[in-house]
């Protein structure tokens, strides 16, 4: 799908946005426009912004040396191969697939690889944290990454997507199943109980919510039918530091001291074996 033909609507008005003096601006009809940001991305988050908090520089550094070191490639792989069919099936035209979430990129990176074996996708990157749109830029430079808040309206046309994919981050299902066209799908990864339990607690990671799989069904349950659910098992070795990373990396990122992830990462064996436990669920809008 070339750039030019992507289904997008403006953030203020909802009207088409197409890109105008090459790939550097998007403007719509009403004359709202939108450059691209240096590093590569679109700030699409108008008025008040968001009142969420973004992940902090600090923080997308520890998730891009984590994940690029491929602890967690598996489970990139399992969440492209659970993706493929619905871009095969694409009704017409180049399949386009959403990543909800995107953070630095790497879950997108594997999902478009492995949608290139049977003809290249079209993708948006969508993020609040512009620290990490920059990341995801620089690692999927075909994709449109965009800064926007996944709880205000999807800045996407309706029944336009093939795929939306979710990698720990929030699910607004009424936006999903809009944007999502009849048999297109939505892979939601989550943690299962007991993920990264050995070094959870010494590092000041959030603990699993209980009946988290009984939420997840309750949040898609009016939008979406369940299709499938796979679980995942990684046993990793990591280091001091990616395990400091991996506290970092994620929500808890937001409230570690630094100071003491340090006297952690300084205390720690030289390796140290971490389970890491996934639930990766695929959901089929309901018409």
């Amino acid at each position: 799908m070339p750039a030019a033909d992507l289904p997008l609507l403006c953030p203020v008005c909802r009207q088409g946005l197409r890109f105008t003096g090459g790939a550097r601006t998007l403007e719509c009809g009403a004359g709202h426009s939108f450059d691209a940001a240096r590093q590569g991305y679109f700030n699409f988050l108008v008025g008040k912004g968001t009142v969420f908090e973004a992940d902090s520089a600090d923080m997308v550094a520890a998730r891009f040396e984590f994940l690029s070191a491929g602890h967690y490639e598996p489970l990139a792989d399992a969440v492209a191969g659970l993706a493929a069919p619905a871009l095969r099936e694409a009704p017409a035209g180049r399949p386009l697939v959403l990543d909800a979430g995107t953070g630095t990129g790497h879950y997108l990176r594997a999902v478009l690889d492995r949608a290139a074996d049977s003809g290249p996708a079209a993708a948006i990157g969508l993020d609040i944290s512009k620290f990490a749109l920059r990341r995801a830029a620089r690692l999927n430079p075909e994709a449109l990454n965009v800064v926007g808040d996944v709880w205000q309206p999807l800045p996407v046309a309706e029944n336009a997507v093939d795929v939306v994919t979710v990698v720990f981050a929030p699910r607004n299902a009424p936006e999903f199943a809009r944007v999502l066209r009849p048999g297109g799908r939505l892979v939601v990864v989550t943690p299962r109980p007991g993920h990264l339990a050995e070094v959870a607690g010494p590092a000041g990671m959030l603990g699993i919510e209980p009946a988290k799989d009984e939420r997840l069904a309750a949040s898609l349950g009016q939008h979406f039918a369940a299709v499938a659910a796979t679980d995942l098992d990684l046993a990793l070795s990591l280091g001091p530091r990616d395990v400091a990373n991996l506290a970092y990396m994620g929500p808890a990122g937001h409230h570690l001291d630094r100071a003491a992830l340090a006297a952690l990462e300084a205390a720690l064996p030289e390796r140290t074996s971490v389970s890491a436990r996934f639930r990766i669920s695929v959901f089929q809008p309901i018409r």
